[in-house]
């Protein structure tokens, strides 16, 4: 199946402004995150963003871009909007979603994205990783998937929760929020309304559950860092230095 990777990327980001651009190892972010999604060798990688300085700053870099709109209320919305741009004759079969804020994920996590939907009864694929810090359980801010088991790479997501939960002994997981959408999937899911249980836990995935869709994950064995303050961009600037 045809695959094309979309990162999307804005720059108003109310934590840390011009976060797409912030030097990290004499590269911008956008572009390790860009590096980093050819490298799993899925397909065609685009940066879907609203940003003449993010595109300017991508395409010299050697890698293609996509502009579209700045009112968007989600990633989901732009990339489905570059999508229809970039593939007006529906090419392509499966969208990758790879936040433009995780410049240490590793190109083996992005491939694992798409493994689910190996299963033609799956919508979307995503991936999880087990908690092991005490801490992290019970912070919300540290997204939870509850999941049945259909092996020990991967779970049937059942919910997502800022909560901790499922409740008793057992493992919990982190959810990653990277997505690999079948190219119909995505098209229904940004038609659709924001649900009560999206509304209330802030978490979009959470709609697509309520409207009966198949979301499953693959378990993965590290968290790529996020970029949402200063200090995690120091920490990116740490690790991608060595």
């Amino acid at each position: 199946m045809s695959t094309l990777v979309l990162i999307p990327a804005r720059m108003a980001s109310t934590r840390l402004p011009g976060k797409p651009l912030a030097d990290i190892a004499g590269r911008p972010m956008i572009v390790h995150v860009a590096a980093r999604a050819q490298e799993s060798g899925l397909g065609r990688v685009v940066v879907a963003t609203d940003s003449v300085e993010v595109a300017d700053a991508v395409r010299a870099a050697g890698f293609e871009t996509a502009m579209t709109r700045s009112d968007h209320q989600s990633g989901s919305d732009r990339i489905y909007e570059a999508l229809s741009a970039l593939d007006p004759d529906r090419a392509v079969d499966i969208v990758v979603n790879v936040q433009g804020d995780l410049p240490t994920i590793e190109a083996a996590t992005v491939r694992a994205a798409i493994r689910p939907l190996e299963n033609d009864a799956v919508d979307i694929a995503t991936l999880c990783v087990e908690i092991v810090r005490e801490d992290e359980k019970t912070n919300p801010n540290v997204v939870k998937l509850v999941g049945s088991a259909l092996s020990a790479t991967r779970l049937r997501a059942l919910y997502f929760t800022r909560a901790t939960a499922p409740w008793g002994e057992g493992p919990l997981y982190h959810h990653i929020g990277l997505y690999a959408y079948r190219r119909s999937a995505l098209e229904r899911f940004v038609a659709l309304a924001p649900s009560p249980l999206e509304q209330r836990e802030k978490l979009e995935q959470l709609r697509a559950l309520e409207a009966g869709m198949r979301i499953d994950a693959e378990i993965v064995r590290s968290v790529p860092l996020g970029v949402d303050t200063p200090e995690d961009l120091e920490r990116a600037r740490a690790m991608l230095a060595k």
